[in-house]
């Protein structure tokens, strides 16, 4: 029987064997919800960051922007990020995780880095809580602005896109699986 992770090569020659699986991608892009199907489906651990965290303080994200301000929140994300130590678990992280070089370089170690991808019409469909969502944006900043400044990061540091538009979550989970292991989707 093949094993979904026979014989995996990512670029830079990367086995996946005992690695994570790490989404990443704009608030509303579905992380969470893909995250937890794909675990399920590979077998895997499911960890979400921004749970995490809440957890961890007691408060909500948006708690914790009020109480502290976006660039402590920040920080304090990113020594939860470099807290992680798992191996065959999925990560859902928050969406301003790609302002961390430091998280970001963790989390490529230990595993592949997949941007979920949107086009920004459908996440500011998507996103109608932003006073109490926990989302990492100056007052003021439009989804539009925000979209502009990290797009870039999410694909400098991811090794797959995976475009989510007008897919529903089981054919994005069948396509990230067929993704990481072409061999497994013949």
């Amino acid at each position: 029987m093949l094993c979904l992770w026979d014989a995996v090569r990512l670029r830079g020659d990367m086995e996946l064997a005992d690695r994570n699986i790490v989404l990443i991608g704009m608030p509303g892009v579905g992380k969470s919800t893909i995250g937890v199907l794909l675990a399920k489906a590979l077998g895997y651990h499911f960890l979400d960051t921004d749970v995490f965290m809440q957890a961890m303080q007691g408060k909500s994200l948006q708690e914790m922007i009020d109480r502290d301000g976006l660039a402590a929140f920040c920080q304090a994300e990113e020594d939860y990020i470099l807290y992680l130590d798992a191996t065959n678990t999925v990560i859902a992280t928050g969406g301003s995780v790609v302002y961390s070089e430091h998280a970001m370089r963790h989390l490529t170690e230990q595993g592949v880095v997949i941007h979920l991808d949107l086009p920004v019409e459908r996440i500011e469909e998507r996103l109608r809580n932003l006073q109490t969502r926990g989302v990492v944006m100056e007052q003021g900043q439009t989804i539009r602005s925000l979209f502009a400044e990290r797009e870039p990061l999410y694909r400098r540091y991811a090794q797959i896109t995976i475009d989510a538009a007008d897919k529903n979550h089981d054919q994005l989970v069948t396509e990230i699986i067929a993704t990481l292991h072409p061999e497994a989707s013949s």
